[in-house]
C-alpha cells in the first residue's frame, strides 16, 4: 500500500509528536452516496495506520451545512423550490419530522453510513460555529487581508474576479446573499454592506449572519482547527484550484501552514463517464452498499487502489467478484506485508470475519435452492465439495446470507435470481421431454447417497439417446421443471443440492 505509506510518511515526517489531525467534509445537500465514503473511509484508513504506528490521530469531517440550499435533489419533493436560498440547516426536512432540519435528515444517513462501514469519525457542524462566534477570528483576518486575497484568488487561479465578488455572504431575509462589502467594526462585530436597494446596512459577524466565501471558509477552518491533513475530490486539486487558492491564503492571510493535500479521483457507477450524483440519481447510496455487501469488502474496494485512479462501481457482477477477492485475500496464508496492511485497515484490525471461504456464486444459488433458509442453505453446502469449510464457517456463512438476501432483493440480475417452483403441469413439456425425465428420475432414485455435480451431470447426458433430445433442448427442459426458466446454476451441480427425494418427484410430475 505505497499510497497510504506515502502519506502516514510524510505526516509523521512533518508533525514529529502531539495528535495528527485529518479533515473531511462537505455539505449534508442530498443522500450520501458510495462515492462520497471514498473520501472519509481514505482519512480512516490514514488515521489507522498512524495509530498502528503508534502516533496519535484523530479524524473529524466538518459538516458544511451553513451552504446555500441550491438544488433540488431528485428524491426530494419538488415543493422543496420554495427554500432554495436559505441555509441547509434552516430549510425542513424531507421526512416532516419536528425539529429536524433537511441537513439533520441528510446528516443522518452519513452517520449511519460511517457506522455500518467502521469509519471512527467526529462530525463538526459549520452552523453552530459561526452562530456562536466560533469563526470570528477567521472573519477578521480575512475582511481585513481583502487586496491579499483578492490577488491570490486572481493570481492562483487565473481568472479576474467579477467587480461584485464579495468575501462574504449575508443572511438576509433567511437567505444567503452575495452582497457588495463596505467596512468591518471589530469592537460591536458587525460589517456594514449594500444591499439590493442601494442601502447600507449592518450584520453580526459573531452571530452567524455572515459567513465567508467558500473559498475563504476552506483555509479559515484549516487554521482554526489545525488541520494536518485532508483528502480532496480531484476537481479541487487541479492547478489554480480551489486547494491551492487556500494554500496561498493561508500563507498570506493566516501566517500558517496549510495541510497535506490527499487529492483521490472518482467513483463512478460502471458504464458511465460521470461520477456518481445523488441529486441525480445516478449513485447507489452508502448505505444501500452496505446492506448488499460486508464493510470489509466495501472498503476493500476503495483502499487497494492508487487514489489517483478512477474507480467503477458494479452492484451486479462487481458485487460477486469483489466477495471472492476478498474472502481469497483473507484465506491466502502467505500474505504479503502489503497485503497484511490492507487487510488491517479494511477490517480495522479485527479478527472476526463476515466473509466465508464458500465462493459467493456458490452460496447464492444453495440459498436459493433452500428456499432462503440459512441452516437448510448450510446442510446444502455441506453435500459439496465445500463440506468441510461449511462446517467450519456457518456462523460467517449465516452472516454473509444476510448480504446475499439485500443483494438478490435489490440488484441481483434475473438470470442469477431463481425460486423452486411450487407445482409443475406435466402438459407444459413434451412426450420426449417426459421420457427424459423419468429417465434421469430412475438414475437419481439409485444414485449413491455422496453424488457429486459431475455424477448429475453425466447422468443428464446418459439420457439423450434413449430421450432423443438435444444436450441443450434436456438442460432448457430441466430449468423450466424446477424453476420456471430457460437458464439456471450449473445443471449438475443443482441437482446436487437439491432434496433428493423432492427431486425425483419433481421429474416424476409427481411434485
Amino acid at each position: 500500500m505505497q499510497w497510504l505509506n506515502t502519506i502516514v510518511d510524510e505526516l509523521i515526517t512533518r508533525h514529529l509528536d502531539g495528535e495528527i489531525l485529518i479533515e473531511s467534509g462537505g455539505s449534508p445537500s442530498g443522500t450520501y452516496h458510495l462515492g462520497h465514503m471514498r473520501e472519509l473511509v481514505t482519512c480512516d484508513a490514514i488515521m489507522l495506520e498512524l495509530q498502528r504506528r503508534g502516533r496519535a490521530a484523530k479524524h473529524i469531517y466538518f459538516v458544511d451545512d451553513l451552504d446555500v440550499f441550491r438544488k433540488v435533489p431528485s428524491n426530494v419533493p419538488a415543493e422543496f423550490e420554495q427554500y432554495l436560498g436559505m441555509p441547509i440547516c434552516d430549510v425542513p426536512s424531507p421526512s416532516g419530522k419536528e425539529g429536524e432540519s433537511y441537513a439533520d435528515f441528510f446528516l443522518q444517513g452519513l452517520i449511519d453510513s460511517c457506522d455500518a462501514l467502521g469509519v471512527d469519525v467526529e462530525f463538526v457542524r459549520s452552523h453552530p460555529k459561526y452562530r456562536s462566534g466560533w469563526f470570528v477570528p477567521a472573519i477578521e483576518l480575512c475582511l481585513q487581508h481583502i487586496p491579499a486575497i483578492r490577488q491570490a484568488l486572481e493570481t492562483i487561479s487565473n481568472r479576474k474576479l467579477d467587480e461584485h465578488w464579495t468575501p462574504v455572504q449575508i443572511l438576509e431575509k433567511g437567505r444567503l446573499k452575495n452582497r457588495k462589502f463596505l467596512g468591518i467594526d471589530t469592537t460591536v462585530k458587525t460589517i456594514t454592506y449594500e444591499d439590493v436597494d442601494g442601502k447600507t446596512q449592518t450584520a453580526q459577524y459573531d452571530k452567524g449572519e455572515v459567513k465567508l466565501d467558500w473559498r475563504l471558509d476552506w483555509p479559515a477552518r484549516w487554521w482554526q482547527l489545525h488541520v494536518h491533513a485532508e483528502p480532496f475530490g480531484r476537481e479541487h486539486a487541479s492547478a489554480g484550484g480551489s486547494y491551492d487558492t487556500g494554500v496561498q491564503i493561508m500563507k498570506d492571510v493566516f501566517k500558517a501552514e496549510p495541510p497535506l493535500p490527499v487529492p483521490y479521483d472518482s467513483i463512478n457507477m460502471v458504464g458511465d463517464t460521470k461520477k456518481m450524483s445523488a441529486s441525480k440519481g445516478t449513485a447507489i447510496s452508502a448505505m444501500e452498499g452496505a446492506e448488499i455487501m460486508p464493510a470489509e469488502v466495501i472498503r476493500y474496494f476503495i483502499l487497494r487502489a492508487q487514489l489517483n485512479k478512477l474507480l467503477y462501481f458494479d452492484p451486479v457482477n462487481g458485487v460477486v467478484q469483489l466477495m471472492d477477492e476478498f474472502a481469497a485475500l483473507a484465506a491466502k496464508p502467505d500474505r504479503t506485508e502489503s497485503e497484511e496492511q490492507l487487510l488491517y485497515v479494511c477490517t480495522r484490525g479485527l479478527d472476526h470475519k463476515t466473509v466465508s471461504r464458500v465462493p459467493f456464486s456458490h452460496l447464492v444459488a444453495s440459498y436459493q435452492a433452500a428456499l432462503k433458509d440459512a441452516d437448510k442453505t448450510i446442510a446444502i453446502i455441506e453435500r459439496t465439495e465445500y463440506s468441510g469449510v461449511a462446517k467450519e464457517d456457518a456462523d460467517i456463512i449465516r452472516s454473509e446470507l444476510k448480504f446475499i438476501d439485500e443483494w438478490l432483493t435489490r440488484r441481483a440480475p434475473d438470470d442469477v435470481k431463481f425460486a423452486l417452483k411450487d407445482t409443475t403441469d406435466g402438459s407444459d413439456f413434451t412426450e420426449q421431454e417426459t421420457v427424459f425425465f423419468n429417465l434421469l428420475a430412475e438414475k437419481i432414485a439409485v444414485a449413491p447417497d455422496d453424488a457429486d455435480g459431475a455424477w448429475f451431470h453425466n447422468a443428464i447426458y446418459e439420457c439423450k439417446d434413449t430421450s432423443g433430445l438435444e444436450p441443450k433442448t434436456m438442460f432448457t427442459a430441466l430449468y423450466r421443471l424446477l424453476i420456471g426458466k430457460t437458464h439456471g446454476p450449473r445443471a449438475g451441480w443443482f441437482l446436487s443440492i437439491l432434496p433428493r427425494e423432492w427431486l425425483i418427484e419433481r421429474l416424476r410430475l409427481q411434485a
